[in-house]
């Protein structure tokens, strides 16, 4: 990441002062996330801003409504995102005043711009022959143009070491993770936990790569990622946790999702994007097959945005009769 060396040396708070607005790329969550394209020094960045859930000990917090963004706290950084807490209010001395959760993504590239952007939905439905010829060559792309820095970042102890909440070496070299709060949370309010399980192992891209061997090392996984959170957060129990896979996930190294299961389930949470992790154990467990029995093996649905580059080089194409180009 060579282009940011030059801007190593602005403080993380500055860079919201700094950003230019330019226009609103998406509202969702009934009002509660927007998300803006913008500037910082000639370069386009996207600036998500999310109303924190409201606490509901303090009438003066339920109803207090500002305009202004002050009071901006930085959580943390890595590669190009950051995130923060910060006030719409003018108590400075308070810091309950923090009700607005910001994540700015800086430099962005034209991927993110459409990811955030509204757009036309579509379902399609993934053969193992899509896969193979068409899906896989496009994450193997995706992986080799550095879209993984951020994680590796993590893996390899060089960021967000102090966010960690678990390290677990595991009963082998190919056990291990790390589990660390994902960077939409507040990181305070229990109802809308987000937690990240991320295996140190590499050659597991997706849930495609899952084989019927791999069950025990996923309950393991399921079975540490709950004990290490009410472990962490003691007003939690197990049963009030929800882990997931997304596919397509946003970046292709495997990774778990922990949530409260009283969280909104918003789009990322919705049937064709998340797909339960005991339901992925559960049907390795029933295939048929030797140990290599594979999640590569199935056909899967899922949506997909009609600006997402798998709609517009793999599945238009192959709806209109034509042959996709990647991987070929």
């Amino acid at each position: 990441m060579d282009e940011l060396n030059c801007d190593e040396k602005i403080a993380p708070e500055a860079l919201i002062s700094k950003f230019e607005v330019r226009r609103l790329l998406k509202q969702d969550q009934n009002g509660r996330r927007i998300a803006i394209l913008g500037l910082i020094d000639g370069k386009q960045g996207i600036l998500t801003a999310e109303r924190a859930p409201f606490a509901t000990e303090s009438l003066e917090v339920l109803t207090a409504f500002h305009a202004a963004i002050s009071k901006v706290n930085n959580l943390g950084d890595n590669d190009i995102y950051r995130w923060y807490l910060a006030s719409s209010g003018t108590r400075e001395d308070d810091q309950q005043s923090y009700d607005l959760k910001l994540n700015l993504i800086w430099p962005c590239t034209e991927k993110h711009i459409k990811k955030y952007s509204d757009q036309v939905l579509r379902m399609v439905t993934e053969t193992p022959e899509i896969y193979r010829d068409y899906v896989q060559p496009y994450m193997s792309v995706q992986r080799k143009e550095g879209r993984l820095n951020w994680v590796f970042n993590i893996l390899e102890g060089r960021t967000e070491q102090e966010d960690v909440i678990l390290r677990d070496a595991g009963k082998g070299p190919d056990d291990g993770f790390l589990m660390l709060p994902d960077l939409n949370w507040d990181r305070k309010t229990m109802g809308s936990l987000h937690l990240l399980g991320l295996p140190l192992r590499r050659d597991i891209w997706s849930l495609r790569d899952l084989k019927k061997k791999h069950v025990p090392w996923l309950r393991y996984l399921r079975q540490r990622l709950l004990e290490g959170t009410v472990k962490m957060y003691p007003e939690l129990e197990q049963d009030q946790l929800k882990l997931y896979v997304h596919y397509q996930p946003t970046y292709y190294h495997f990774h778990i999702h922990v949530v409260n299961v009283m969280l909104e389930a918003g789009a990322t949470q919705a049937t064709g994007k998340a797909f339960g992790l005991e339901n992925l154990i559960s049907q390795l467990e029933t295939m048929s097959g030797d140990d290599d029995a594979s999640l590569a093996d199935v056909s899967l649905t899922y949506y997909l945005g009609e600006a997402s580059e798998l709609w517009t080089t793999i599945y238009d194409p192959l709806k209109r009769g034509l042959k996709p180009t990647i991987g070929k």
